[in-house]
């Protein structure tokens, strides 16, 4: 099949099925996948409950199906090594209508390669800045991963991209039919709370929420002099090294659900200090609980954060302090802006341009 451009105009002259059609057979391969704790996964597994609440029949295949082996340096990620014949059988048992390829692991590059196989159309997302990762792992030059990402998904229909700036990024960089797609958040879930959730703490309570790896360049948070205290919600490698580095932060590890809703709602401000997120969903989780955030003016932070609902600047503890003078009910109206259903149909609509 030829490559069909995935707007509204070309739908209609293709007689593409409408996204309020009939349910739709999706798969979704993702090396990011449970028991893993990110935003990948968070959307993933939010955008499919939707989906399937509406009807549609949405298989996820993650490495929970497949033998595992962790990935070097971070043993909290399992990769599936050598998956193809296994996957095969998964999706052909499936039949699927649509697929989308979510991540460029070992999965993600079989899917790749079965559906280029058989001649499968099929659409991407660019979740993860993996050259900043590696680079800030490995020292691998970042030209070098970019290249082999727009490798990847150069096979594809579409590559679904979180924030305008991250799509004109893309773009620049040669990557073609690049497509907005943004996140989402639970507002039931996530949103003020009364009562205390730091009880003992000095005040006010600088939260950073996340993994604790390289990447995220956490030390930039806790290496501020700011007045109150430091709480560090996650886990990840970084852990132990963070603890010993800095013993007058508070590390929690991981909360979920509510007491994660809670967490966010009982600090006074959100610490954001990644330069490499695509996105950065604790961002709008924060925001949606009436905490303001404090971040860098890099892409993710730009697109997310509203006037008025956080502040970004080179200077991160400056922002910190300016952050604590935000209007806490304006964040959250702005996080409403920004629900999960309004994503999922928008997931939809662009998969269901790109048949199998």
């Amino acid at each position: 099949m030829g490559l069909m451009p995935l707007d509204a105009e070309a739908r209609a002259a293709r007689g593409a099925r409408p996204a309020t059609g009939a349910p739709l057979r999706l798969l979704i391969v993702s090396d990011a996948w449970h028991p893993q704790v990110n935003g990948v996964v968070r959307t993933l597994e939010t955008v499919a409950a939707h989906l399937r609440a509406a009807g549609d029949v949405v298989e996820v295949i993650g490495p929970d199906r497949f033998r595992t082996i962790p990935l070097p340096g971070y043993p909290e990620i399992r990769l599936a090594p050598f998956p193809a014949a296994r996957l095969a059988r998964l999706v052909d048992a499936f039949a699927p209508q649509a697929v989308h390829i979510a991540t460029e692991g070992p999965l993600g590059w079989a899917m790749r390669a079965l559906c280029r196989r058989r001649g499968w159309r099929f659409t991407t997302t660019l979740h993860t800045r993996f050259p900043d990762y590696l680079h800030a792992r490995t020292g691998l030059p970042p030209r070098l991963s970019w290249a082999l990402l727009r490798r990847f998904h150069a096979a594809g229909e579409g590559t679904f991209a979180a924030t305008p700036s991250l799509c004109e990024e893309l773009a620049a960089r040669g990557f073609a039919r690049v497509r907005l797609w943004s996140r989402g958040v639970d507002l039931d879930l996530f949103r003020p709370m009364p009562g205390e959730a730091w009880p003992g703490l000095p005040r006010p309570v600088f939260l950073y929420a996340g993994r604790l790896a390289v990447e995220k360049s956490i030390e930039a948070f806790l290496a501020l002099d700011l007045p109150g205290s430091k709480v560090v919600v996650g886990d990840g490698p970084q852990r132990a090294a963070l603890q010993r580095r800095f013993p007058a932060a508070h590390f929690t590890g991981w909360k979920r659900g509510a007491d994660l809703a809670r967490a966010y709602a009982g600090a006074d401000v959100l610490v954001f200090p990644s330069r490499t997120d695509t996105f950065g969903m604790v961002m709008l989780e924060a925001m949606a609980c009436g905490t303001p955030v404090a971040a860098f003016p890099v892409p993710g932070p730009r697109d997310v954060v509203a006037p008025g609902t956080g502040v970004l600047d080179e200077d991160l503890g400056r922002a910190a302090l300016a952050a604590l003078g935000c209007d806490r009910a304006r964040c959250r109206a702005h996080a409403e802006g920004f629900a999960w259903p309004a994503c999922a149909a928008a997931f939809r609509e662009l998969v269901t341009l790109v048949p199998v």
